[in-house]
């Protein structure tokens, strides 16, 4: 158990289905871009390196954003949003490719829409040496479908990677919605620091035996003025500003 909490605590994203989802899509387009990309329709690799640097750009700021959770909310929802939108740039590249096929992608009332649609990722059960099986579980997701994926026909391996695109893209929505609640309800890194200096200037004073508060009674600590005529000047101020505003002059 000490192993699990000590590797989610460095590598939680390896838990979330969005990073294995957005694995599955890397991989895909990888295979994708080797099979039907070539010197007549992709003369100068340029679409080559597009499609395969916005797959390799969702897992890796996925998990930079999820890296990033204890120390910045606001990087994390940052990252998340740019693997989000990378997906979107993806998804156009398929969408691109199958009108260049002079093919449109399929109904999502079409047998295959709603089968590839309706096929979901195994939750990850590893609790220890994690790289090695979240490798295996990877996989394991990407074969489910396989049978799409590794169609001779390029519109139906991009049809499959485009419904994949279009499902984490919504996941990822989702995520960025409880880290904005997250967020509300616990702030940030920033917020958590101004809590914890604060919260030991108050044991500070107590210890110091600082005078009380004239409003409210609670200790006071001392705090430098930044602007009128007072500013530079030290004078007390309670502990529990903003909620109170009482303030006394220091006598020297």
């Amino acid at each position: 158990m000490a192993a699990k909490t000590i590797a989610i605590k460095h590598f939680g994203y390896y838990w979330l289905d969005t990073w294995v989802l957005a694995n599955v899509i890397q991989l895909s387009t990888q295979d994708f871009c080797c099979r039907f990309l070539n010197r007549a329709n992709d003369p100068c690799g340029r679409q080559f390196d597009q499609m395969t640097q916005a797959a390799r750009s969702a897992p890796a700021n996925i998990a930079g954003g999820n890296s990033r959770h204890s120390t910045s909310r606001e990087t994390e929802m940052k990252l998340t949003d740019v693997a989000r939108a990378t997906l979107s740039e993806l998804a156009n590249d398929y969408l691109n490719w199958l009108l260049r096929q002079e093919s449109i992608p399929w109904s999502v009332n079409a047998p295959e829409y709603q089968t590839v649609s309706n096929l979901r990722l195994d939750r990850p059960t590893y609790t220890d040496d994690v790289q090695h099986l979240s490798s295996i579980h990877i996989l394991a997701q990407k074969h489910k479908f396989d049978r799409w994926l590794k169609s001779e026909d390029s519109c139906v391996a991009a049809n499959c990677v485009l419904i994949l695109c279009n499902r984490l893209i919504l996941m990822l929505s989702r995520q960025m919605e409880r880290q904005l609640e997250c967020f509300k309800a616990e702030g940030g890194f920033t917020e958590g620091l101004t809590a914890e200096r604060l919260a030991y200037r108050k044991q500070q004073s107590v210890e110091d035996d600082a005078p009380r508060c004239p409003q409210c009674g609670k200790p006071m600590i001392k705090r430098v003025a930044k602007k009128g005529i007072n500013s530079g000047k030290e004078f007390w101020s309670c502990s529990d500003y903003p909620q109170c505003y009482g303030t006394r002059s220091i006598t020297l």
